[in-house]
């Protein structure tokens, strides 16, 4: 199997299975568990529907690959506790607040859930190329800092999962 991830930064060769691991899950396994999700499941904490859930996903994945820039909100001072909070295994809490987004979920953007799916992988691959293209980049996360690739790949995917469990996945 080829590698899916930039070549250029060397990661041990445990650290880069897990990151492996994680990115196959991105790019493979969470769009496929999404379009199994009935789009009328409802949440179990939070006002999201699914395919709203998507876009804001789809949303995250380009602030990751620096297509929507955002700053710190932060403060850096914090920085260190929230990135070794990132790259622990403890999941994101339930009905975290997140302040870029309102008291209430924006309406959908798209026609249905497939073409949300859809956008969601083209996001995925913007993603990809952005650090296929400067693999050596740290992109601003308002909540976590400057994060190069591998801290983008474990933030995508502690998102994901919070998400899929939000909707019973």
């Amino acid at each position: 199997m080829t590698s899916l991830m930039p070549s250029a930064p060397k990661l041990k060769s445990a650290k880069r299975r897990r990151m492996e691991a994680k990115l196959t899950f991105l790019l493979e396994d969470f769009p496929r568990l999404l379009t199994e999700l009935d789009p009328s499941t409802p949440p179990a904490w939070g006002q999201m529907n699914v395919q709203q859930m998507v876009e804001h996903m789809t949303d995250a994945v380009l602030v990751a690959a620096g297509k929507i820039p955002v700053k710190l909100l932060s403060p850096e001072n914090r920085l260190p506790q929230m990135v070794a909070f990132l790259f622990s295994e403890d999941p994101l809490p339930q009905n975290v607040k997140n302040p870029l987004m309102g008291e209430t979920p924006a309406p959908v953007r798209y026609s249905n859930m497939e073409t949300a799916i859809t956008e969601l992988k083209r996001a995925l691959d913007v993603f990809q190329q952005a650090f296929a293209e400067n693999p050596e980049q740290e992109i601003v996360n308002p909540f976590f800092g400057p994060l190069n690739y591998e801290g983008q790949v474990q933030l995508l995917h502690k998102h994901a999962k919070h998400h899929l469990k939000q909707f019973g996945v």
